[in-house]
């Protein structure tokens, strides 16, 4: 087993952390929270007192931040000039391409070899051990990484190089925000034309309208396997964070010249609906402003 740095507690973090330990890893783990840090220790990791305690001896340094800025502080403050050289730095936080590939080139430069590698699966994922892990890098540090995500999720799957994990990432949950939307309005629609919400779940989850969002992460309450929905729609997914990555995924396609209209959409619909007080609100909730009955 292996001793790891591990940077951010929040609610992915936490759960992640958590299974590394769990898996037997000496996990060395820091968080800006002290509940955070408390949670983690209660969960077999050992608190550090700052990010760079956590790095210091790492084999691995894994961090899970809310924005490429973060990362850039805590890799050039903490990492670099800390870890040695035979660690691997594995990033999952989700963070625009570009800044992914700039901190990958800023290891390199130094000696370090590092990974971007954001995750799918949400809050119960995490906690399960569940996750899938896209990763960004070198086949040879892909080969490094493998075996740390794995004790964390069920599947990690080589995207191609630094910075091709969080454009997978970006271009999944761009996806998955218009599914969602497109499934709330036919819920919705289907309400107002009389059938039934069950009727309609047992027909169109069998059918060509199947989806990720209507099969796995029914927006209706009491429809499908339990999901948000059936919590009033706490926990989860929040809309701010598909907000941010479908910020992301606008703004590298306006990078790449791509044109992505039905992305674009769902990034205004989101916004809007975070802008009435919902941010904190699993993503389906949406379904909200569909005039839906749920």
């Amino acid at each position: 087993m292996a001793r790891i740095g591990f940077i951010g507690l929040g609610n992915m973090g936490g759960g992640m952390a958590a299974n590394l330990a769990k898996k037997g890893h000496d996990v060395h783990a820091f968080d800006l929270s002290e509940a955070a840090l408390d949670r983690a220790r209660k969960h077999g990791c050992l608190p550090a007192g700052s990010a760079k305690e956590a790095a210091t001896d790492a084999e691995a340094v894994i961090t899970m931040l809310p924005a490429g800025k973060h990362v850039e502080q805590v890799y050039a403050d903490s990492v670099f000039g800390t870890v040695s050289t035979a660690a691997i730095l594995i990033d999952c936080s989700t963070i625009d391409v570009a800044t992914a590939k700039r901190v990958a080139d800023a290891a390199a430069a130094k000696g370090l070899t590092a990974v971007d590698a954001p995750v799918s699966g949400g809050i119960a994922a995490a906690n399960a051990g569940s996750l899938t892990f896209m990763v960004g890098g070198s086949g040879e540090a892909f080969e490094r990484a493998q075996p740390f995500l794995a004790d964390m999720g069920k599947a990690v799957i080589h995207a191609g190089a630094n910075g091709a994990g969080q454009a997978a990432k970006i271009c999944n949950n761009m996806i998955l925000g218009a599914t969602m939307i497109a499934t709330c309005e036919a819920f919705a629609l289907a309400g107002k034309l009389g059938l039934d919400a069950q009727a309609f779940y047992d027909i169109a989850s069998v059918s060509s309208g199947q989806s990720w969002s209507m099969t796995s992460y029914c927006p209706v309450p009491g429809v499908g396997p339990e999901s948000p929905a059936d919590h009033d729609y706490a926990g989860g997914f929040a809309t701010a964070l598909m907000l941010k990555d479908l910020h992301l995924a606008i703004e590298a396609a306006a990078s790449v010249d791509a044109d992505t209209p039905l992305g674009t959409k769902a990034r205004d619909l989101y916004e809007a609906f975070a802008a009435q007080g919902n941010g904190t609100l699993d993503f389906s909730a949406i379904i909200k402003n569909m005039g839906a009955n749920n």
